[in-house]
């Protein structure tokens, strides 16, 4: 396999950005490209075939895709990532008598060690270019949709086949750019991934959402997870006569840590970016869809919060999801601030309008490519006409737990009569069992009266919909002249019949066929049934938009080639990326400056004794006798906690590993600062600044703390 990855890796993206025309350390770049960035002039002190070598192992084997990311650290697969990411398994794991989340969970040996619920490993194996292989069943003329379709399907064929000719791998194919360059990876997937030792929320969750996103930062998002196989090293679903995995390559870890200043790298899996498209996009999401989630997802967490008081088993069933809504609800804030601030949009049109004189003046490119913003715009301004109406649709089945179980039975009833590649991707062979395991995790923290509170708020919004949105499932059961009381006597009646929240009801109605569920007679999937005519004409809608965008957007990238003489690196779309920059500070407002590394000394100040800032008192007497060890910073006198710095990152690059000159690892990637969320618009070397916990602390944290000597010897760090 690994002969086959490098033979293969001739061309792996189509364009990629010459590093003669960037800003400096700006860019999520491709790991096959690094060979142009010259790291070595920036401050790397080893051979840039260290982090990636066409001819045998480097760092990149030692970063895994958990959700989001992590590393190996030691042979024996243990995987180090953020408290955040392997907070929704630890969350599963929890109950009101063993609540890991409050107090942490520790094994104190292999035999110790749980499930993390939820979470599979994937190792990158090979990647390579299969635009042409992809883009052949693209016919001129070809109806937008069913252009989409097409691609959809040869993709699923393309990926079918690979993993036919590689048993126990994974395959994906990612794009690269919207209509024009597509990647096939292929991936190491291991599905048996244990929880090892996870600090109380009070360390890993130091600060809570009132630090979230900020700057100076004392959180300690660290948690170790490990990699398990079958006893004859392949990928395996949990089995106590599983084996620790062994990776090719394992991360050492710098306990010496950085100072600032220092140059260092991440690798990892970034999320995505929209940094090449147009200001009507960017308009889009600034006047409309990021402000309406915001508003919706602030509204649910002040439910679940409502309905969490004085009940610590509830709260455990809402923790997870109102972290994730808490954290996208700030960063869509941090960008709104930092759009208005930088007046995006308004930069975006003016190089359009730049752009747009160049094609006018020549005849070929004024044919070619005269009407593209034109019609990009268009397709947005159809977007703007009907957009409550389709986030009302989005947000009907992800935001109501009993919408979602229906509609997803009632949906995986029709596609399973299709062939397999014929079918949504949630609903084919290799991936039906992980849309099983979703729906169950997803269950265990179903709480009804937060549930009906949710869908009454949605009902209530789609019946004020206009008369040419209105969504005819809805408007059949609030025919009543107080449409309020339909909707409760509605809800009343569904939620009192219902089965769904049964597991094994849940999972029998994932079997049936469309005319066996009928029989079953269950109110949320005959609802679901009278939705799906509604999502269905809504996907044709998206189909035909995405491949009017893609078949513009490729165009696009073709004359921004001519204009400004340069190519490009493609946006994120969680692919192996490499980053770089330096321990940097900033000055976010005018007199202010932030250093660049915070201390112990810092979360002493915080401490007020109530969540968040509820500092353990082992930790506080640990930092009152000065018990240090090696860990402290000869310069701040203390045990660092957060490094701040200037390389380019987002959303998936949580958990990367932050590594130095040598390629050892000092840090684990967590955030960004307040005026960074905007980076997946736009980079700024004046205001970009990621955030990490320094190893120090997650060293000093996991021995003096935890007392978990062992993991520390496990990564050479103590001696055995």
């Amino acid at each position: 396999m690994k002969k086959r990855f490098f033979t293969l890796i001739v061309f792996i993206f189509s364009i990629a950005l010459l590093i003669a025309t960037v800003v400096a350390d700006e860019g999520m770049w491709p790991i096959s490209e690094i060979h142009k960035l010259a790291l070595r002039s920036k401050g790397l002190e080893i051979s840039p075939e260290k982090i990636f070598n066409p001819k045998g192992l480097s760092l990149i084997d030692a970063v895994v895709q958990v959700g989001a990311t992590g590393s190996f650290v030691s042979q024996n697969g243990l995987i180090i990532t953020n408290h955040h990411v392997a907070y929704g398994a630890v969350q599963a794991a929890s109950t009101k008598e063993k609540d890991y989340i409050k107090h942490g969970f520790l094994a104190r040996n292999r035999f110790e060690e749980i499930p993390a619920k939820g979470r599979t490993a994937r190792i990158t194996e090979s990647y390579r270019d299969v635009s042409d292989a992809v883009l052949s069943v693209v016919k001129e003329g070809m109806d937008f949709a069913k252009r989409t379709k097409a691609l959809e399907k040869k993709i699923k064929e393309i990926v079918a086949e690979t993993e036919r000719k590689n048993p126990g791998k994974r395959a994906e194919v990612a794009e690269m750019f919207s209509g024009k360059t597509y990647v096939l990876f292929i991936y190491t997937y291991l599905k048996d991934i244990r929880l090892v030792y996870v600090p109380p929320r009070s360390i890993g969750e130091f600060g809570g959402e009132v630090d979230n996103w900020m700057w100076p930062r004392h959180t300690g998002d660290f948690s170790f997870m490990r990699a398990y196989v079958g006893p004859d090293g392949s990928s395996a679903e949990y089995s106590p006569e599983n084996v620790p995995f062994h990776p090719k390559k394992f991360l050492k870890v710098a306990p010496e840590g950085v100072d600032e200043g220092d140059f260092v790298f991440l690798l990892g899996y970034p999320g995505r970016t929209y940094r090449h498209r147009t200001s009507h996009f960017l308009a889009f999401e600034e006047e409309v869809r990021m402000p309406y989630v915001a508003d919706w997802y602030a509204w649910q967490i002040s439910v679940m919060e409502k309905m969490s008081e004085g009940d610590r088993a509830v709260a455990i069933k809402h923790l997870s999801r109102i972290k994730g809504l808490s954290n996208t609800m700030k960063n869509y804030r941090g960008k709104l601030k930092g759009l208005k601030r930088v007046r995006l949009v308004e930069r975006k049109r003016k190089e359009e309008k730049a752009l747009q004189n160049f094609i006018e003046t020549d005849e070929n490119l004024k044919a070619e490519y005269g009407n593209i913003l034109e019609e990009i715009d268009k397709i947005y301004t159809q977007r703007r006409e009907q957009a409550e109406y389709e986030l009302i649709l989005d947000y009907l089945r992800r935001s109501v737990n009993m919408i979602y179980f229906g509609y997803t039975a009632y949906e995986a009833a029709v596609e399973l009569q299709k062939k397999d590649l014929e079918r949504e991707s949630a609903y084919m062979d290799r991936n039906f069992h992980l849309t099983k395991e979703r729906l169950q995790l997803t269950l265990r923290n179903y709480y009804e009266p937060t549930d009906k509170v949710i869908l009454k708020e949605m009902l209530k919004r789609a019946a004020h919909l206009p008369k040419n949105q209105r969504i005819s499932a809805i408007d059949n059961l609030i025919q009543d002249a107080n449409p309020e009381n339909a909707i409760d006597d509605f809800i009343k009646k569904t939620y009192s019949e219902t089965r769904l929240n049964e597991t094994q009801f849940l999972m029998e109605a994932l079997a049936k066929s469309p005319q066996e569920l009928k029989k079953m007679k269950d109110p949320f999937i005959d609802f679901a049934e009278g939705l799906y005519p509604t999502y269905q004409k809504l996907k044709e809608v998206q189909k035909a938009r995405k491949g009017a965008l893609d078949k513009l957007y490729s165009k696009l990238i073709d004359v921004k080639k001519k204009f400004l003489k340069k190519d490009f690196i493609p946006d994120a779309n969680k692919t192996l990326r490499l980053t770089f920059g330096r321990i940097r500070g900033y000055q976010p407002a005018d007199a202010v400056y932030y250093k660049p590394i915070t201390t112990v000394n810092g979360i002493i100040e915080k401490t007020t004794g109530e969540e968040p800032f509820d500092t353990p008192p082992k930790l506080m007497d640990l930092f009152r006798a000065k018990d240090f060890g090696r860990f402290e910073s000869p310069t701040l006198k203390s045990v660092p906690v957060c490094i701040l710095y200037d390389t380019d990152t987002t959303g998936g690059n949580s958990g990367s590993p932050v590594l130095n000159a040598r390629g050892e690892l000092v840090g684990i990637n967590f955030d960004r600062t307040y005026e960074a969320t905007i980076n997946d618009f736009a980079w700024s070397e004046d205001y970009s600044r990621s955030i990490a916990v320094d190893i120090r602390y997650v060293l000093w944290v996991t021995q003096k703390f935890g007392g978990v000597d062992y993991l520390l010897k496990e990564m050479n760090v103590l001696n055995k």
